[in-house]
């Protein structure tokens, strides 16, 4: 029994990677337990059991004295068993925890295991079970069971069962982790990630600078013939990847994170971090990328807020604002039909015309309360048409 003892424990040691001694010291705490049971112990006397690391002997000491006992024996190997059993869970629990703890923020590779509701419980090598929720899961990926896969650790907690281990495939840093495995100048430093944003699944724009002036951070990151990013796009399953050289100068860090659009001109803000954009009609669709992706992702990244606009928009917002009040007395002079307000219907405006406003010069002349005896408008709406009428004929 002694021997087969240790055998389990160096077992545990080498297989498992658990300290023997901590192992031997769950069991010998065991096993005081069981001694108190068999032995009789006063309330002020101590008792302590040894397990020997050489021959795996057991020995009870009480109040520092050695003691046989044959009821003991018996029960010594029960409990050692159960307590070697329990520990060795717990142990090994622990263990895996402080490991996928370091790998907090990390890449790790596993296989898919199983599905639940749409969530993925993910084989960490046979170490662990990771899971990666719906959530985190790009929505142009599949997998079956048996895939392999990488996925990045988001966050490592302790639970009753055991280690909670949840991934992300969606995580900006998942593409960071990527980059820095696959291109060496970013893993020694020499190139670094300035800033990435991310539409899981889509595309995906990430930042570069190169602290070696003979370093193309770009080019470094691209490879030969596209090789090293291709890589990347590969395991992102056709992700579309946009490298933007960094610059402190603004100007010329938004022209490159609104790349392939060509920029015409550009009004920068430094203090409230917006910029107005100016490009071409035929690069007004290419700025803004598909369901506004392009500018959406440039914003993230350049961390400012983008507006794009193109010449023909400048010019018609130039000719708004330099004649309304030309406009205001061509209205007034034609006398304005109230149909023209917004959210006047034919039902609403034969209800005003009715209680005698007839034009909306009538309207801009009458207050809120007059307005609201006409059937069908309340107080807000009474002052919102107000407003518009007075607006409308520049009073």
């Amino acid at each position: 029994m002694n021997q087969e003892i240790l055998s389990v424990l160096e077992y545990m040691e080498r297989e498992k990677g658990i300290n023997k001694d901590i192992l031997i010291a769950a069991v010998e705490a065991a096993l005081v337990s069981a001694a108190k049971k068999v032995i009789k112990v006063g309330p002020e006397q101590e008792i302590i059991v040894k397990l020997d690391k050489a021959n795996g002997e057991i020995s009870v000491f009480l109040d520092g004295k050695k003691v046989d006992s044959i009821d003991f024996g018996r029960i010594a190997a029960q409990t050692a068993k159960q307590v070697i059993i329990q520990k060795i869970r717990e142990a090994e629990k622990e263990v895996v925890f402080q490991d996928f703890q370091s790998k907090l923020g990390d890449i790790v590779s596993g296989s898919v295991y199983r599905f639940e509701r749409g969530n993925m419980v993910v084989d960490l090598l046979g170490r662990a079970e990771g899971f990666l929720p719906r959530s985190e899961q790009c929505p142009n990926e599949e997998f079956k069971q048996g895939d392999r896969l990488k996925a990045y650790v988001l966050e490592v907690k302790k639970e009753p069962r055991g280690p909670q281990i949840i991934l992300s495939r969606a995580h900006p840093n998942f593409v960071k982790k990527l980059f820095e495995l696959e291109i060496p100048e970013i893993y020694e430093g020499i190139v670094e990630i300035k800033s990435i944003a991310r539409d899981a699944g889509e595309r995906t724009k990430i930042a570069v600078w190169s602290k070696d002036e003979k370093v193309d951070c770009v080019g470094a990151c691209v490879g030969m013939r596209g090789a090293r990013v291709k890589n990347i796009v590969n395991e992102l399953h056709n992700e579309k990847i946009d490298i933007v050289r960094f610059n402190e100068e603004p100007r010329e860090y938004i022209t490159g994170a609104l790349s392939p659009a060509k920029i015409a001109q550009m009004k920068i803000d430094k203090v409230n971090k917006a910029v107005e954009v100016v490009v071409d009609d035929d690069q007004l669709s290419l700025a803004i990328g598909k369901r506004g992706q392009n500018v959406r992702l440039a914003s993230r990244l350049t961390g400012y807020s983008i507006d794009i606009r193109t010449k023909a928009m400048l010019v018609e917002k130039a000719a708004q604002q330099a004649k309304p009040e030309v406009k205001a007395e061509v209205k007034e002079a034609e006398k304005v039909e109230i149909t023209e307000l917004s959210g006047i219907g034919e039902k609403t405006a034969k209800n005003l015309k009715k209680a005698g406003f007839t034009d909306v010069d009538a309207i801009a002349k009458t207050t809120a309360e007059e307005l609201t005896k006409v059937d069908g408008i309340g107080k807000k709406t009474a002052e919102k048409i107000i407003k518009e009428a007075k607006k409308l004929i520049g009073k």
